[in-house]
């Protein structure tokens, strides 16, 4: 008999590194059972975990049985998978963002509220050592009171990241402040103490929308395109053919504590 936990992972794509953190056996847990749609992603789920069982069907993958589930899904497709685990009483743990769209996200919520199954969103960031360091040094009034915070994050090879497949197209992601942005902004409330009450925000699609070179890369994942030599960004190719989201951005803030926060998240700069 074991008692490492059985984990099943949900979605076994680009985010499927994760999986490396769950399959320990005889360490803590390991991966008995993949969901994917994708015939790719059962392959390569079958060839890295040969004893998992592997499967494109949601109700035969709760039937398998699993003690938490990893749902590593493109974020349009966390609510209906991640709901129907908590109904069954499987804590998951969902990749940031928890959804695209607030009806999904407060859809989540319920489910988690209404079982008392275990919900953790993939807020990873909180667990870098320099940002739970500077949470220390905040909590311990080693530099004083809060009051403003500025983060500026230069994505630098975003064409490559983030506007060659489904992140590109605003029906699917939302757009990347909050697709990229959730970590930052996350460590932004969680530095400063409180969360966002007033806020604006701009930004435009400066670069990668004049780009004609377009590419439909479905089936592909980001390695499968990625190069650090595609630079620079105005002589990229293989753009997504539906790309509509802001390539730069930049939001200021208001907190509930009285604390000023700004955010600026530019993809093509180096």
């Amino acid at each position: 008999m074991t008692t490492d936990l059985r984990i099943g992972i949900v979605g076994f794509g680009h985010r499927a590194q994760l999986t490396d953190q769950v399959q320990r056996p005889g360490g803590g847990s390991f991966v008995s059972a993949v969901l994917d749609t994708a015939e790719r992603g059962r392959a390569d789920a079958r060839e890295k975990l040969p004893n998992a069982f592997v499967t494109d069907s949601l109700r035969d993958f709760i039937s398998a049985g699993v003690d938490a589930a990893l749902v590593l899904t493109p974020d349009d497709q966390h609510t209906d998978v991640t709901v129907a685990l908590l109904e069954a009483g499987v804590p998951v743990f969902c990749e940031k963002p928890l959804a695209t769209k607030i009806s999904d996200a407060d859809a989540i919520l319920k489910a988690a509220h209404r079982t008392g199954t275990r919900l953790y969103v993939g807020h990873n960031m909180r667990h870098m050592p320099v940002i739970v360091l500077m949470r220390q040094l905040i909590l311990d009034g080693r530099i004083g009171e809060v009051k403003a915070i500025w983060c500026r994050h230069f994505v630098g090879h975003g064409g490559d990241y983030y506007f060659k497949d489904w992140h590109a197209d605003r029906r699917r992601t939302t757009g990347l402040l909050l697709q990229k942005g959730a970590h930052d902004i996350d460590i932004l409330h969680w530095l400063g103490g409180a969360r966002t009450m007033s806020v604006n925000a701009m930004g435009t699609l400066a670069v990668y929308g004049d780009i004609t070179d377009r590419s439909d890369h479905a089936g592909e994942r980001m390695q499968d395109w990625f190069s650090l030599n595609n630079w620079p960004p105005t002589a990229q190719t293989g753009m997504a053919p539906i790309l509509d989201v802001e390539d730069l951005s930049q939001v200021n803030m208001t907190l509930s504590n009285g604390v000023l926060a700004s955010y600026q998240q530019c993809h093509f700069t180096p």
